[in-house]
């Protein structure tokens, strides 16, 4: 594993505030944010108006509880440009999610928003050990997804050079990390585990490449398979966090010298952790919904937004004032409940990667053949395994999903290229229960 040297030297002034100046920020951030969107927003007039709540009620940093939550659908009923705090014209670019369930969801930046973006996602590449003069090659998808555009503006502030591949052209992306020799690469994990095959297929060892840090994000992802990333790779994996709703990539980042979690950058982004049924706020260091409040947006300031990620608030580590996000567990929304048994894809991954044999390439699959939600797992095995190896594999599988999460699933081992790859997001459940 590569040594990275910290550098405590190239730190923002809020990662060395101490708790009380950043709680100290905050309210008066929060204060300038909520009055921000109260003035300029009339979805969220309209809301504080019902609840009887003024900006001025905001006096300490608990009365964010005052406030209404924020969810995706009140972002789809404003589309396009309802939720702006600024006149359209203020702003300089616009995002967008796919909406492949409905309208997308839209969001503005003005240039101030666009500063503090970089500036964040410069902070978060920091983190992960990424140097000022770094080649960072950036394979998360270009357009509309800010996963991209905002990988790329912050390793720009930074001061690095930016290969702007974005997703896909698998053999493309691994031609330019073997002839410009990238330091650091950007991409979703699922996506580097299918560079990382096209590697060892093409009879490249990836642990040879110029690859030192990969930043990691826009999906939930495991321990297990950092571990095999880091093993096969000999490089440092970290996780970074964000979503389009509140900025982008860099809302949270996992620091190179800890890797124990995501440090959230509380200067901007004002956390809670809320039970996903009762809406009741849980102690730090409790599973539950991350909410998050942006608190310095000037296009598009978001009051308590529902993530529905699912985590926990633990004390700083390598930024003490600030605290971390336990790694994402999964999404409320990806919840599978299957004959009465929770069950999140990230508990799947976690038996997949621990089976010889077999790759992290899965899909669930939901259906209902008769009156009972029946899941099935496919995942690929390693190349060349028999039919016999494929069954064996399968039962110890399906056994093991029966006494660790304790649910009924069937198990298909496929063979290699058997399980749709994706350039961006894992897929990671297909529900044909509606079909």
């Amino acid at each position: 594993m590569p040594e990275i040297e910290p550098r405590p030297d190239l730190h923002d002034e809020a990662e060395t505030w101490s708790v009380d100046q950043l709680r100290s920020t905050q309210l008066q951030r929060l204060q300038e944010g909520v009055r921000r969107a109260y003035e300029g927003v009339g979805h969220y007039r309209r809301r504080l108006d019902e609840r009887g709540v003024h900006p001025d009620d905001i006096r300490s940093l608990e009365d964010v509880r005052l406030l209404p939550f924020t969810t995706k659908a009140d972002l789809r009923e404003n589309y396009p440009f309802g939720m702006f705090a600024v006149p359209r014209e203020r702003c300089v670019r616009v995002h967008a999610s796919s909406g492949t369930t409905g309208r997308p969801t839209v969001v503005g930046y003005t240039q101030g928003d666009i500063d503090t973006w970089a500036g964040l996602v410069a902070r978060s590449l920091r983190a992960a050990g990424t140097r000022p003069g770094d080649l960072v090659h950036v394979a998360y998808g270009y357009g509309l997804f800010t996963g991209g555009l905002g990988a790329h503006y912050g390793a720009e502030r930074l001061g690095c050079t930016v290969v702007p591949m974005s997703g896909g052209q698998t053999e493309k992306q691994l031609q330019l990390i073997e002839d410009f020799g990238p330091r650091v690469i950007m991409v979703t994990p699922s996506y580097f585990l299918a560079l990382v095959d096209a590697m060892t297929e093409r009879g490249t060892d990836p642990a040879s490449t110029s690859l030192q840090v990969g930043v990691f994000g826009a999906e939930p992802w495991t321990e297990a398979m950092r571990a095999e990333i880091e093993q096969r790779c000999g490089m440092h994996a970290t996780d970074i966090f964000g979503l389009s709703e509140m900025m982008g990539p860099g809302v949270a980042q996992e620091c190179v010298e800890t890797k124990d979690g995501l440090t959230l950058w509380e200067d901007h982004f004002y956390p809670e952790i809320v039970d996903p049924l009762t809406d009741e706020p849980v102690p730090d260091g409790e599973e539950g919904e991350l909410v998050l409040t942006a608190m310095t947006r000037e296009a598009m300031p978001v009051l308590r937004y529902r993530t529905r990620d699912l985590t926990r608030l633990l004390p700083g580590t390598a930024r003490p004032g600030m605290r971390r996000l336990a790694k994402i567990t999964g999404r409320s929304d990806d919840l599978m409940i299957v004959r009465g048994v929770n069950v999140f894809p990230t508990q799947i991954e976690e038996l997949v990667l621990g089976l010889p044999g077999l790759t992290p390439h899965f899909q669930c699959v939901l259906s209902r053949p008769g009156r009972m939600d029946q899941l099935t797992i496919n995942v690929e095995g390693e190349a060349g395994l028999g039919a016999d190896a494929r069954d064996r594999l399968a039962g110890e599988l399906a056994r093991q999903v029966k006494d660790r999460i304790g649910t009924s699933a069937q198990v298909v081992v496929l063979a290699e290229g058997g399980v749709e790859r994706s350039v961006g997001k894992a897929r990671r459940i297909v529900d044909e229960r509606d079909q």
